[in-house]
């Protein structure tokens, strides 16, 4: 009986044990039939984070180990007092909203206080789960489509939501954002594959290169159809910075026409890539568009449905113009490039004249919309964040939440920038750099989702787990860096030392 409390006890003590399962949980809540199950168990896992987070700080005294701690405190304090300040019958999702920041501040960006953690052996185990479950529900999705499996159910659009392609997942934009990590993990995994299972502390047998291959190929044409360009930002913004890294990794210094001419360089790449990858996507929209009619047809003449049936020219008028609505294009049918967003940020301009010091608090923010201005928001899906990052947290914690927040985001991106690039030996072969620059691109990317902090999802909690990674690497390998020369003569002083 002894033994088998102590193994429970490991087993709610273990921290990346937790973030393992509350990742993969929270993940599981995107996928269609899977979404109510996840929630309710991501009921108790919430609660099991509280709890791991009052653990963690009696055992390892998180807070006072945690790098940048100081302005983490006090954003969480004025997000306290705003709260406080504006107290309402939303109070309830508001205290939640700060337990969730809370355990993205302690338990995933703070697991470099942990002591004796390896985080490249969770980091691996995780972009293995993500590369095999996302390739097997995209060929479940694909394979759906090509054969013309389509229904709605309540609020489950099966293969296809307003003529985009949202496969086995809840939403065409959740679909985008699952493959670009997607890429991401393949690109990590790919990186000697993560240095040889990380020099063999992992005996188990290593992911195969037909499992990287269809999880590219397939992850890529979803994030084709799903038609999202806020996750097509977060793809070319991966690109680019990781090139960027490339490009300027180099150790034998950098002289004024170095740099001109890469500078040209990665402008001439990045504007490349962009039309490539609007073009491409455009051309695939199309080709897939016909093919996916084509084997509807046959699979309706299979089906029993006679030839003349499905020729447009016997069909009356009516009966054509519901074949034309009925057409899959994968584009959008908003046709405004903002998808409807441009609305909910004139609003967060009104909501933020309301408290432009403390802020409203994250959870008033619909009930405000509705009270004290245009009622733009809405408890509903696509109305109740104003699907900008760097909005929410201004309009739920003011000026000095949001100041305090961007020096602490400005901080954790300078050391993070100085590990890059200043360090004696080359990470090219490691995994830091795609590291770097998926969060690097993220940032574009929060500017035009439900991102940052203020959302239990998988997209949030993602970018958190990945910054804890971050701050893992630069804890560990700071004490490797150098000082690095530039034209020829002037150098960047590095001065490590311990700070909260």
């Amino acid at each position: 009986m002894t033994d088998f409390k102590q193994k429970l006890r490991r087993f709610f003590s273990d921290s990346s044990l937790f973030r393992r399962i509350y990742i993969i949980d929270l993940f599981f809540t995107n996928i269609a039939f899977l979404q109510i199950p996840a929630y309710v168990l991501l009921v108790f896992l919430f609660i099991w984070g509280v709890c791991l987070v009052v653990y963690n700080q009696r055992r390892n005294n998180t807070f006072f180990k945690l790098r940048f701690g100081i302005w983490i405190g006090a954003f969480l304090a004025v997000t306290v007092f705003s709260i406080l300040l504006n107290f309402s019958q939303t109070i309830l999702y508001s205290l939640v909203m700060l337990l969730h920041s809370v355990m993205c501040f302690f338990l995933f960006y703070g697991m470099h206080t942990e002591p004796d953690f390896d985080y490249r052996i969770e980091l691996y185990h995780i972009a293995k789960f993500i590369t095999y479950i996302t390739t097997v529900m995209n060929i479940i999705g694909i394979s759906c489509l090509m054969f013309g499996i389509k229904f709605e159910w309540y609020w489950i659009k099966f293969t296809v939501y307003e003529n985009r392609f949202t496969g086995c997942y809840v939403n065409p934009n959740l679909l985008g954002f699952i493959a670009v990590v997607s890429i991401f993990c393949c690109h990590m995994l790919s990186k000697g594959h993560f240095m040889r299972r990380i020099a063999e502390k992992i005996p188990e047998p290593g992911i195969s290169k037909i499992w990287i291959v269809a999880c590219l190929a397939t992850n890529i044409f979803s994030l084709i159809l799903c038609d999202s360009n806020a996750s097509l930002v977060l793809a070319l913004g991966y690109a680019i910075v990781y090139i960027v890294y490339m490009f300027f990794a180099d150790k034998a210094g950098l002289s004024p026409s170095k740099i001109i001419l890469k500078i040209t360089a990665l402008f001439l790449v990045g504007v490349f890539l962009t039309g490539s990858a609007l073009m491409f996507r455009t051309i695939c929209q199309e080709g897939f568009s016909v093919v996916v009619s084509k084997t509807t047809s046959v699979v309706d003449l299979l089906l029993g449905k006679t030839e003349s049936e499905l020729v447009q020219e016997d069909l009356t008028p009516e009966q054509r113009e519901q074949l034309e609505k009925d057409k899959i294009t994968f584009s959008h049918e908003n046709k405004n490039i903002d998808s409807g967003r441009k609305k909910l940020w004139l609003e967060s301009i009104n909501l933020f004249k309301l408290s432009p010091i403390v802020g409203i608090s994250n959870g008033n923010i619909v009930l405000y919309s509705a009270e004290y201005s245009n009622g733009a928001l809405e408890y509903s899906y696509h109305k109740s964040d104003l699907h900008n990052g760097f909005l929410t947290i201004l309009v739920s914690t003011g000026i000095i939440g949001f100041v305090l927040f961007g020096i602490f985001g400005f901080r954790f991106a300078k050391h993070s920038a100085q590990h890059l690039f200043l360090q004696k030996k080359t990470y090219r072969d490691d995994v830091y750099p795609c590291l770097f620059a998926f969060l690097f691109a993220y940032l574009f990317f929060a500017c035009f989702e439900k991102a940052l902090l203020y959302d239990i999802s998988f997209m949030v909690v993602w970018f958190w787990l990945i910054m804890g990674y971050m701050s893992c690497y630069i804890t560990k390998f700071e004490p490797t860096l150098e000082s690095q020369c530039l034209f020829h003569g002037k150098r960047l002083k590095r001065i490590t030392r311990t700070m909260l």
